[in-house]
């Protein structure tokens, strides 16, 4: 059975228990945490990856809700590495704006929209474990920071172009090894080790302390979740197997399409190991006609 903290993970929950309007106070905090304002979150809004095929259930999970300002959040857990991540959740942030604008409807109706991505996996090279990406129009002369005016409210405003794009936000959870020091950390070390600290006073963990604790599960609901929590950890060593035995085999190769083979070769080690075309094809960018 997979070891784990005293509480639920943060992407179980997500998926069977942050929907309910009573538990919306942990999803709150984690992202006032984050934002560096209070948010209310008013509603959580139907999203695609809210079904429940098996490369979903095991490798993402998102939420996108609505906060009192009108903008839209789109928070995600990603288990396993995407070859291209960063193209997704750009698709994703457009995506919601557009879902949520009617033909016909002014732009100023556009909705403001944060993307936050937890990830469980290793993506990227840095020293920090949260990077922060925003749109930001700056002179090339001088330096400064373009405003625009806009109406709001039948008023004529200058705004940046930051309170309009969307902003970013990556959460390297495999990147934190420090002792928490401030409210953020301490979300850090629930995410990547299941653990609230008992005197914790960080937004929403209060709220995970009291709704989140392992044995309050049911039987059954135990039982699912330690099948959850075996599955990763099966699907991750199976990844990881596949990736080392493709590597050797591509730099057994010695020349230039070596990446090429390596990524054939991991697609074959994955497809055997049962894994569906869709999941090799985001962990690869190959197609079953690629690899068969």
């Amino acid at each position: 059975m997979a070891k784990t903290g005293n509480y639920i993970r943060f992407d179980w929950a997500m998926k069977h228990m942050l929907r309910d309007k009573a538990n919306f106070g942990i999803l709150e905090g984690l992202i006032s945490v984050l934002l560096k304002e209070d948010i209310t979150i008013e509603e959580i809004l139907e999203s695609e990856s809210n079904q429940n095929s098996d490369t979903e259930k095991f490798n993402r999970v998102d939420i996108k809700a609505k906060n009192s300002k009108g903008h839209l959040i789109i928070v995600e857990v990603q288990l396993t590495r995407q070859l291209y991540y960063l193209q997704r959740i750009l698709y994703g942030a457009c995506k919601a704006i557009t879902e949520h604008i009617n033909i016909g409807e002014k732009y100023d109706q556009v909705k403001k929209v944060y993307s936050i991505s937890i990830l469980y996996c290793d993506y990227g090279q840095g020293e920090d474990y949260v990077y922060h990406g925003e749109t930001v129009f700056r002179g090339i002369n001088k330096g400064d920071e373009l405003r625009v005016n806009m109406k709001e409210d039948g008023v004529i405003v200058q705004q940046l172009p930051k309170e309009v794009f969307p902003e970013y936000y990556l959460v390297r959870v495999n990147s934190f090894t420090k002792i928490p020091e401030n409210p953020l950390d301490e979300w850090m070390e629930y995410l990547k080790t299941g653990e609230v600290k008992e005197n914790t006073h960080a937004p929403g963990l209060r709220q995970v302390k009291e709704k989140l604790r392992l044995l309050s599960m049911t039987p059954e609901e135990r039982r699912a979740y330690d099948e959850h929590m075996d599955n990763i950890m099966v699907q991750n060593d199976v990844l990881d197997t596949a990736r080392d035995e493709g590597r050797a085999e591509g730099l057994a190769e010695g020349r230039a399409e070596g990446r090429a083979e390596q990524n054939i070769a991991t697609a074959k080690k994955l497809k055997a190991a049962g894994m569906d075309a869709d999941f090799i094809r985001n962990i690869t960018g190959l197609s079953p006609e690629d690899y068969s």
